[in-house]
């Protein structure tokens, strides 16, 4: 098992680092030019600045009983086809049964935004979110430790 984060604006960068050192979990920040992140305990790659580029080294890189931390509903797809566990920062896990629904409210919403319109932003980030993506993180690295 190993953790990947596609860290390019995440807010748990930190909390998903030291959680994976504290279960002696591998863990990689995968992240493009612009957002050079790196925290002791974890592996860095670093890919150059464009659409999706660190998206597609993450898919490319994760596997079956892997973890991969995203918000990115595209992202968690490709990864979701690869078996990986997937997660957002709010610690909401994503599965086979909720991603396509997800998938369309960004369609949507993309559509809504190409055409002038406006979509609400996300609201401030609470220390309760924290708490809900490490108790998420938590639970998946032990449950996916007893199936392994």
């Amino acid at each position: 098992m190993r953790i990947f984060i596609d860290a390019d604006g995440c807010p748990v960068v930190d909390i998903t680092v030291c959680t994976a050192r504290r279960y002696g979990i591998a863990c990689t920040i995968i992240c493009d030019t612009a957002h050079s992140i790196s925290r002791e305990g974890a592996d860095t790659i670093i890919v150059d600045k464009g659409a999706d580029s660190a998206d597609f080294r993450l898919v490319n890189l994760v596997s079956e009983g892997d973890i991969a931390v995203t918000q990115d509903y595209g992202l968690a797809a490709m990864c979701l086809s690869r078996r990986a566990v997937v997660l957002n920062q709010d610690g909401r896990q994503y599965s086979e049964d909720n991603i396509a629904g997800l998938l369309e409210f960004r369609a949507v919403s993309a559509k809504i935004r190409r055409s002038g319109g406006r979509t609400k932003g996300q609201a401030k980030r609470t220390a309760q979110q924290d708490r809900d993506f490490s108790a998420a993180l938590i639970r998946v690295i032990e449950n996916t430790s007893e199936k392994g």
